[in-house]
């Protein structure tokens, strides 16, 4: 029997515990001030400037089985972008677009409504000129700000990005900054799948 930590990161933290790269000496927010569960460490990681769900736990098997690519954990993230994508910008996501170190893999994707979540802080920069919408996006692969760089890739650069689940895991009903335990009745490394036809 396992547990596992879902903690709703906020914008602008590290998804670590210190920080000893830190800029000029100026401190950046890190998990220590969110979570003192001690023996625990993230499953993966999750940008500075990401807001949304990180898992950590004290299992190494089970993280290794979350972080691994050949397990292929989908991750799916509200995305607000400049503009307003056309079905074919939405369509080269669906297919995988060719980025600067390789081509991704089909994801998913769709416009959503404005989701229901807190104001950023600080907010996301503004122009009435042009407008933003909402993506709901869902990859298979983990590279390095490869969000960012799809919907740039398509003409929208993203503004604001959130992750809300991983695998079977979900951020819902978390604040930023607030974190739930859950124990795994199963074997161990094993990660828990979403029951055909639930929906959120």
């Amino acid at each position: 029997m396992s547990s596992i930590y879902l903690l709703h990161k906020p914008y602008l933290t590290l998804s670590q515990f210190t920080d000893a790269a830190a800029p000029d000496g100026a401190p950046r927010a890190t998990l220590a001030k969110l979570i003192t569960i001690p023996g625990i460490y993230p499953a993966g990681r999750l940008d500075y400037d990401s807001e949304g769900l990180l898992l950590l736990t004290d299992d190494g098997a089970l993280a290794a089985r979350i972080t691994h690519p050949k397990h292929k954990q989908p991750k799916t993230y509200w995305v607000q972008v400049e503009g307003i994508p056309a079905a074919s910008a939405l369509e080269s996501l669906r297919k995988g677009v060719m980025l600067n170190d390789g081509p991704t893999l089909p994801a998913k994707a769709r416009m959503i409504a404005p989701p229901s979540i807190p104001e950023r802080v600080p907010p996301i920069r503004s122009r009435t000129e042009i407008p933003t919408r909402w993506l709901e996006l869902t990859i298979v692969e983990g590279r390095n700000r490869q969000v960012r760089r799809m919907t740039a890739h398509v003409g929208h650069p993203t503004l604001r990005l959130i992750r809300v689940a991983i695998g079977g895991w979900r951020l819902d009903g978390l604040a930023p900054g607030q974190w739930r335990r859950e124990t795994l009745h199963a074997p161990v490394g094993a990660v828990p799948r979403r029951p055909p036809g639930r929906r959120r």
